[in-house]
Protein backbone atom coordinates (compact mmCIF):
# COMPACT_ATOMS: atom_id res chain seq x y z
CA UNK A 1 0.00 0.00 0.00
CA UNK A 2 1.31 3.64 -1.00
CA UNK A 3 1.48 6.42 2.07
CA UNK A 4 -1.32 9.06 1.66
CA UNK A 5 -1.12 12.40 2.34
CA UNK A 6 0.98 13.94 5.05
CA UNK A 7 -0.65 14.57 8.78
CA UNK A 8 2.16 15.74 11.17
CA UNK A 9 5.34 16.10 11.56
CA UNK A 10 7.54 15.72 14.18
CA UNK A 11 11.56 15.50 15.32
CA UNK A 12 11.73 11.83 14.66
CA UNK A 13 9.03 10.91 12.37
CA UNK A 14 6.26 11.43 10.28
CA UNK A 15 2.37 11.01 10.00
CA UNK A 16 0.71 9.66 6.28
CA UNK A 17 -2.69 8.32 5.83
CA UNK A 18 -2.61 4.92 5.69
CA UNK A 19 -5.77 3.80 3.39
CA UNK A 20 -8.84 5.29 4.76
CA UNK A 21 -9.21 4.69 8.84
CA UNK A 22 -5.14 4.11 9.78
CA UNK A 23 -2.04 6.24 9.46
CA UNK A 24 1.44 5.42 8.93
CA UNK A 25 4.21 6.73 11.45
CA UNK A 26 7.18 7.06 9.03
CA UNK A 27 10.64 7.04 11.16
CA UNK A 28 13.38 9.30 9.68
CA UNK A 29 15.94 7.54 7.84
CA UNK A 30 18.78 8.36 10.33
CA UNK A 31 16.15 6.91 13.38
CA UNK A 32 17.81 3.59 14.62
CA UNK A 33 15.46 0.62 13.47
CA UNK A 34 15.37 -0.02 17.38
CA UNK A 35 13.07 3.25 18.18
CA UNK A 36 10.34 1.70 16.11
CA UNK A 37 10.06 -1.61 17.15
CA UNK A 38 10.49 0.00 20.93
CA UNK A 39 7.21 2.17 20.14
CA UNK A 40 5.68 -1.10 18.26
CA UNK A 41 6.39 -2.81 21.59
CA UNK A 42 4.91 -0.19 24.03
CA UNK A 43 1.82 -0.02 21.98
CA UNK A 44 1.12 -3.58 22.09
CA UNK A 45 1.37 -3.47 25.53
CA UNK A 46 -1.03 -0.72 26.10
CA UNK A 47 -3.67 -2.27 24.11
CA UNK A 48 -3.55 -5.52 25.27
CA UNK A 49 -4.34 -3.63 28.96
CA UNK A 50 -6.93 -2.46 27.46
CA UNK A 51 -6.58 1.54 27.51
CA UNK A 52 -8.19 3.46 25.39
CA UNK A 53 -5.53 4.32 22.88
CA UNK A 54 -5.20 3.59 19.16
CA UNK A 55 -5.41 0.44 17.55
CA UNK A 56 -1.63 -1.07 16.43
CA UNK A 57 -1.34 -3.39 13.55
CA UNK A 58 0.85 -6.47 14.69
CA UNK A 59 4.31 -5.83 12.29
CA UNK A 60 6.42 -2.71 11.05
CA UNK A 61 5.93 -1.81 7.93
CA UNK A 62 9.23 -0.48 5.09
CA UNK A 63 8.05 2.55 3.48
CA UNK A 64 10.55 4.38 1.26
CA UNK A 65 12.85 2.74 2.96
CA UNK A 66 11.75 4.03 6.61
CA UNK A 67 10.67 1.68 9.29
CA UNK A 68 6.75 2.49 9.75
CA UNK A 69 4.30 1.51 12.44
CA UNK A 70 0.41 1.38 11.25
CA UNK A 71 -2.00 3.12 13.64
CA UNK A 72 -6.13 3.30 14.07
CA UNK A 73 -6.72 6.43 12.80
CA UNK A 74 -8.51 8.90 15.01
CA UNK A 75 -11.14 11.10 14.45
CA UNK A 76 -11.14 14.13 16.65
CA UNK A 77 -9.17 17.17 18.01
CA UNK A 78 -6.83 17.54 20.55
CA UNK A 79 -8.43 17.84 24.28
CA UNK A 80 -6.34 21.35 24.02
CA UNK A 81 -7.55 22.52 21.28
CA UNK A 82 -10.76 21.56 22.84
CA UNK A 83 -9.87 23.35 25.61
CA UNK A 84 -9.01 26.78 23.63
CA UNK A 85 -12.58 26.69 21.85
CA UNK A 86 -15.01 25.85 24.84
CA UNK A 87 -12.70 26.95 27.32
CA UNK A 88 -16.09 26.83 29.87
CA UNK A 89 -15.21 22.87 29.85
CA UNK A 90 -11.97 23.81 31.34
CA UNK A 91 -12.76 22.19 35.25
CA UNK A 92 -14.31 19.25 33.54
CA UNK A 93 -12.03 18.58 31.16
CA UNK A 94 -9.29 18.28 34.42
CA UNK A 95 -11.30 16.11 35.76
CA UNK A 96 -11.53 13.64 33.34
CA UNK A 97 -7.69 13.82 32.12
CA UNK A 98 -6.93 12.88 36.23
CA UNK A 99 -9.48 10.06 35.72
CA UNK A 100 -7.43 8.59 32.53
CA UNK A 101 -4.07 8.85 34.15
CA UNK A 102 -5.51 6.96 37.40
CA UNK A 103 -6.96 4.19 34.60
CA UNK A 104 -3.34 4.25 32.90
CA UNK A 105 -1.94 3.84 36.03
CA UNK A 106 -4.17 1.14 37.63
CA UNK A 107 -1.76 -1.20 34.49
CA UNK A 108 1.34 -2.95 35.79
CA UNK A 109 4.20 -3.89 33.92
CA UNK A 110 7.81 -5.37 33.83
CA UNK A 111 8.62 -5.22 30.79
CA UNK A 112 9.60 -1.44 29.96
CA UNK A 113 12.48 0.51 31.29
CA UNK A 114 12.19 2.49 34.62
CA UNK A 115 11.53 5.46 35.01
CA UNK A 116 14.14 6.44 37.66
CA UNK A 117 16.77 5.24 35.62
CA UNK A 118 15.54 7.61 32.86
CA UNK A 119 15.50 10.51 34.77
CA UNK A 120 18.96 9.49 36.32
CA UNK A 121 20.22 9.40 32.30
CA UNK A 122 18.76 12.50 31.72
CA UNK A 123 19.84 14.72 34.47
CA UNK A 124 23.49 13.21 34.27
CA UNK A 125 23.59 14.32 30.59
CA UNK A 126 21.26 17.56 31.09
CA UNK A 127 24.39 20.20 29.76
CA UNK A 128 22.31 23.66 31.12
CA UNK A 129 21.90 21.95 34.76
CA UNK A 130 25.01 23.53 37.61
CA UNK A 131 26.86 20.91 38.93
CA UNK A 132 25.16 21.34 42.50
CA UNK A 133 21.93 21.05 41.24
CA UNK A 134 22.82 18.37 39.38
CA UNK A 135 24.09 16.53 42.50
CA UNK A 136 20.95 17.40 44.40
CA UNK A 137 18.61 16.14 42.10
CA UNK A 138 20.89 13.17 42.00
CA UNK A 139 20.46 12.98 45.76
CA UNK A 140 16.44 13.57 45.47
CA UNK A 141 15.71 10.83 42.69
CA UNK A 142 18.05 7.97 44.76
CA UNK A 143 15.68 8.33 47.94
CA UNK A 144 12.44 8.08 45.93
CA UNK A 145 10.37 4.71 45.21
CA UNK A 146 10.88 2.44 42.41
CA UNK A 147 7.63 0.60 41.26
CA UNK A 148 6.20 -1.35 38.41
CA UNK A 149 3.19 1.21 37.77
CA UNK A 150 2.58 1.37 33.49
CA UNK A 151 3.43 5.39 33.30
CA UNK A 152 3.42 7.54 29.81
CA UNK A 153 5.88 9.63 29.89
CA UNK A 154 4.80 12.89 28.51
CA UNK A 155 0.91 12.96 29.78
CA UNK A 156 -0.84 16.61 28.66
CA UNK A 157 -4.10 17.68 26.88
CA UNK A 158 -2.14 17.80 23.44
CA UNK A 159 -1.57 13.86 23.66
CA UNK A 160 -5.36 13.20 24.57
CA UNK A 161 -7.58 12.87 21.33
CA UNK A 162 -11.69 13.74 22.10
CA UNK A 163 -13.20 11.16 19.75
CA UNK A 164 -16.65 9.90 19.30
CA UNK A 165 -16.01 6.75 21.09
CA UNK A 166 -14.28 8.48 24.11
CA UNK A 167 -11.11 10.05 24.61
CA UNK A 168 -8.10 7.90 23.37
CA UNK A 169 -4.40 8.86 24.69
CA UNK A 170 -1.25 9.05 22.14
CA UNK A 171 2.03 8.92 21.93
CA UNK A 172 3.41 6.56 24.44
CA UNK A 173 6.98 6.46 22.83
CA UNK A 174 7.97 7.63 26.32
CA UNK A 175 6.48 5.32 28.66
CA UNK A 176 8.12 3.38 31.42
CA UNK A 177 7.27 1.39 34.44
CA UNK A 178 7.86 2.97 38.01
CA UNK A 179 6.30 5.20 40.41
CA UNK A 180 3.00 6.39 39.34
CA UNK A 181 3.62 9.71 40.64
CA UNK A 182 6.18 10.11 39.43
CA UNK A 183 4.18 10.48 36.03
CA UNK A 184 1.65 13.14 37.78
CA UNK A 185 4.81 14.90 38.62
CA UNK A 186 5.63 15.12 34.77
CA UNK A 187 2.62 16.40 34.01
CA UNK A 188 2.18 18.88 36.95
CA UNK A 189 6.02 20.26 35.68
CA UNK A 190 4.55 20.75 31.75
CA UNK A 191 1.23 22.19 32.91
CA UNK A 192 3.55 24.62 35.41
CA UNK A 193 5.37 25.84 32.44
CA UNK A 194 2.67 27.02 30.29
CA UNK A 195 2.73 30.33 31.26
CA UNK A 196 1.37 32.62 28.42
CA UNK A 197 4.24 35.07 26.99
CA UNK A 198 4.15 38.60 28.76
CA UNK A 199 2.81 41.21 26.25
CA UNK A 200 -0.05 38.46 24.91
CA UNK A 201 -3.37 39.80 24.86
CA UNK A 202 -5.67 37.87 27.32
CA UNK A 203 -2.81 36.90 29.45
CA UNK A 204 -4.85 36.93 32.42
CA UNK A 205 -7.18 34.54 30.84
CA UNK A 206 -4.75 32.18 29.68
CA UNK A 207 -3.25 32.05 33.39
CA UNK A 208 -6.93 31.62 34.58
CA UNK A 209 -7.94 28.78 32.51
CA UNK A 210 -4.22 27.20 32.78
CA UNK A 211 -4.71 27.17 36.66
CA UNK A 212 -8.07 25.87 36.29
CA UNK A 213 -7.42 23.28 34.22
CA UNK A 214 -4.05 22.13 36.71
CA UNK A 215 -5.90 22.29 39.78
CA UNK A 216 -9.07 20.42 38.75
CA UNK A 217 -6.74 17.73 37.37
CA UNK A 218 -4.28 17.23 40.59
CA UNK A 219 -6.95 17.39 42.59
CA UNK A 220 -9.09 15.05 41.08
CA UNK A 221 -6.36 12.58 41.34
CA UNK A 222 -5.13 13.05 44.58
CA UNK A 223 -8.41 12.71 46.03
CA UNK A 224 -9.30 10.04 44.33
CA UNK A 225 -6.08 7.85 45.55
CA UNK A 226 -6.01 9.24 48.91
CA UNK A 227 -2.45 10.91 47.99
CA UNK A 228 -0.68 13.59 49.99
CA UNK A 229 0.57 16.45 48.09
CA UNK A 230 3.68 16.26 49.62
CA UNK A 231 4.65 13.07 48.23
CA UNK A 232 4.02 14.35 44.50
CA UNK A 233 5.67 17.64 44.95
CA UNK A 234 9.09 14.87 45.90
CA UNK A 235 9.38 14.37 42.27
CA UNK A 236 9.27 17.54 41.22
CA UNK A 237 13.37 18.46 41.63
CA UNK A 238 14.34 15.63 39.67
CA UNK A 239 11.92 15.71 36.93
CA UNK A 240 12.27 19.13 36.51
CA UNK A 241 16.25 18.76 36.22
CA UNK A 242 15.97 15.84 33.58
CA UNK A 243 13.69 17.97 31.66
CA UNK A 244 17.03 20.40 30.82
CA UNK A 245 18.12 17.87 28.80
CA UNK A 246 15.43 18.08 26.31
CA UNK A 247 16.84 20.84 24.49
CA UNK A 248 14.36 23.72 24.76
CA UNK A 249 16.04 26.31 25.39
CA UNK A 250 12.83 29.02 25.76
CA UNK A 251 12.38 26.70 29.02
CA UNK A 252 15.85 26.98 30.60
CA UNK A 253 15.55 29.83 32.51
CA UNK A 254 12.18 29.37 33.75
CA UNK A 255 13.57 25.70 34.88
CA UNK A 256 16.21 26.48 36.76
CA UNK A 257 14.36 29.25 38.77
CA UNK A 258 11.85 26.40 39.76
CA UNK A 259 14.50 23.89 40.24
CA UNK A 260 16.23 26.23 42.66
CA UNK A 261 12.54 26.92 44.49
CA UNK A 262 12.10 23.20 44.74
CA UNK A 263 15.81 22.43 46.30
CA UNK A 264 14.90 25.43 48.71
CA UNK A 265 11.85 24.12 49.99
CA UNK A 266 13.57 20.57 50.59
CA UNK A 267 15.98 21.91 52.57
CA UNK A 268 13.78 23.96 54.40
CA UNK A 269 11.36 20.94 55.31
CA UNK A 270 14.32 18.99 56.42
CA UNK A 271 15.72 21.82 58.57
Amino acid sequence: MNKGPLIGRGRTADIYAWGDDRVIKLFNADCPLSWAQHEMEIAQIVEKAGLPAPHVEPELVQADGRAGIVYERLCGISMLRLLQSKPWKVAALGRLMADLHAAIHRCTTTQLSTHKSRLQRSIEQASPLPGMLRQAALKALAGLPEGQTLCHGDFHPDNIIMTERGPRVIDWMTAAQGDPLADVARTVMILRLGDAPSGVRGRWLISFLRDTFYASYINRYLYAGSIMRRDVDAWQLPTMAARLNEEIPAEHGRLLRLIEEALTEQETAGA
